[in-house]
């Protein structure tokens, strides 16, 4: 097989640094201002990309918040992944839900640019024109609980299989508007650490948790 080119090996790293940093700067910008209160403008003075470059890059607007939120939701379960490789093997359910949240906590702290815009999507419909972008928010928020519900599950396991699952299941959604909460507060800068809220919801929903085992 023929090899590419010199030049065109050298078009080909140029142009994925320029859509890089095309998504960069995005992510960035529509963090704070939003999806529609970011012009490709703006980004052009962002970047000092030329405008072409965007749509060599992007069909429109739209499609760039599309490739963002796809970029930004890898990044941050890849993230979490990570942060919880190891879990612990014994402890107490408190013990156990206790290091999962920090961990997550933690993982949101390093992930505001990502986490912002998405607050902002589910909270506004400024971006219908992108359903593509919204599918990705409507399918991170889902991945969300589900993760939320293993945590909890894994952390009553001792309990057993049918209470871990009993607890899980009733504790998804409360847990994640914790998290919801907590970052709020976090981007508030009510000067209290996300590790504190952690540790006070793990509290409640151990105590929620145990209080639903024991009315079994």
């Amino acid at each position: 097989m023929e090899k590419p080119a010199p030049e065109a090996q050298t078009g080909n790293r140029r142009g994925r640094r320029s859509r890089q940093e095309i998504l960069d700067a995005a992510a960035r910008v529509m963090s704070v201002r939003g999806y529609a209160g970011t012009s490709i403008s703006t980004l052009v003075k962002e970047t000092g990309l030329p405008k072409s470059a965007f749509y060599h890059h992007f069909e429109s607007k739209a499609g760039l918040l599309s490739a963002v939120m796809a970029q930004g939701a890898q990044g941050f379960y890849d993230a979490m992944r990570e942060a919880q490789r190891n879990p612990p093997a014994d402890g107490t359910p408190r013990e156990r839900l206790g290091w999962y949240l920090q961990k997550t906590g933690e993982v949101f702290v390093h992930r505001e640019e990502f986490l912002r815009l998405l607050l902002v999507l589910v909270m506004s419909n400024e971006a219908a024109e992108a359903p593509e972008a919204m599918r990705t928010v409507i399918a991170v928020r889902e991945e969300g609980r589900d993760h939320m519900r293993h945590m909890i599950r894994s952390s009553f396991m001792s309990e057993g299989e049918d209470a871990a699952n009993t607890v899980a299941d009733a504790l998804a959604h409360f847990g994640m508007a914790g998290f919801d909460g907590a970052f709020v507060s976090l981007q508030s800068e009510d000067g209290k650490p996300i590790s504190e809220f952690m540790e006070q919801l793990a509290d409640a929903m151990v105590a929620i948790g145990e209080a639903l085992i024991a009315g079994r």
